[in-house]
């Protein structure tokens, strides 16, 4: 599947990291946290509380001894009293890694919303949220014509203005590289936590692959699929008639003429690849998400996302 190719509204690029997210909007998402559906161990001790329960300074609950548990653990004073030996539990403060995969194929520079600019500014969105919940914050966009880009280990909102302005130096353009990014991303131990990909998924090659890559991997992994007000409703925008159709990402031409049954047909095979793509995810225990790029940014965090167990 491809995006349309016709004429667009000019799209206005922020050109300041205030411009992919303002300071009244910074200061809402500073009450979010991204969380994890799935139990992780971080590389370094961190400032992030986890559900795995280790060796920590916060007491947690006690257990019965087992015959090899490690006798440091013991506690004495209730063997005293009890005669019976049991273990402390603690809870281990653990690192959480948030990855966040761009794609800036061509087919991701059209809409209105643009969809290039919508993601641009909910990476922005979600790395700020990392940032200062001092998760471990790696960024990577795929789909230009230099291959997988990528900012690594992050931490702490003094980076904010970094991170911004490497989403600002994104370009959108060229096929996309979606299969070959995530077998990258997938091998590069960036740690484990969770990972969001925000991308159109209208990929020709497919997704399964890319998918597949980072399935399982140590990832939590949530596959936003952006897709415009006109994709997902292409009549009411004027599209009618004789009309010639261009893929953004190979110009390959199509011509075709608009008519209800068209767009009754364009409607029942996007519902047929958006569900299979959401089945496809499933059975591989990722989180499939369509988000129409109208949507509120702040919308879309505090009740959407938070309802799909990305933020709390």
């Amino acid at each position: 599947m491809s995006s349309f190719s016709s004429d667009q509204p000019r799209v206005v690029r922020p050109e300041r990291v205030d411009d992919l997210i303002d300071s009244g909007l910074m200061a809402r998402l500073e009450r979010l946290d991204v969380i994890s559906r799935k139990i992780f161990t971080g590389r370094v001790q961190g400032e992030r509380r986890s559900r795995r329960r280790g060796m920590s300074v916060e007491f947690a609950d006690f257990r019965p001894y087992v015959h090899g548990d490690d006798l440091r653990f013991v506690d004495w004073n209730i063997y005293g009293r009890l005669d019976r030996l049991f273990m402390k539990i603690f809870l281990e403060e653990e690192d959480l890694s948030l990855m966040i995969a761009v794609d800036t194929s061509a087919s991701m520079d059209w809409g209105t919303p643009n969809k290039f600019e919508y993601a641009r500014r909910l990476a922005m969105a979600l790395g700020y949220i990392g940032l200062v919940n001092h998760n471990r914050v790696s960024l990577c966009s795929f789909g230009e014509t230099g291959g997988l880009q990528r900012l690594s280990n992050l931490r702490g909102r003094r980076r904010t203005r970094e991170m911004g302005q490497w989403l600002l130096d994104l370009e959108p353009g060229g096929a996309g590289t979606f299969d070959e990014a995530m077998k990258t991303v997938a091998h590069a131990r960036m740690g484990r936590g969770v990972m969001v990909v925000l991308s159109d998924f209208l990929f020709k090659e497919g997704y399964e692959h890319g998918l597949r890559a980072v399935a399982g991997r140590g990832f939590d992994v949530f596959g936003v699929q952006m897709l415009s007000p006109e994709e997902l409703e292409p009549g009411p925008r004027g599209l009618s008639g004789d009309v010639k159709l261009i893929d953004l990402e190979d110009e390959e031409e199509t011509e075709v003429t608009v008519s209800q049954k068209v767009l009754s047909t364009y409607r029942e095979n996007l519902n047929r690849y958006c569900g299979a793509l959401r089945d496809y995810c499933v059975r591989r225990d990722i989180t499939h998400m369509l988000v129409d790029t109208s949507t509120e940014l702040e919308v879309l965090l505090t009740e959407y996302f938070r309802r799909r167990g990305l933020l709390r």
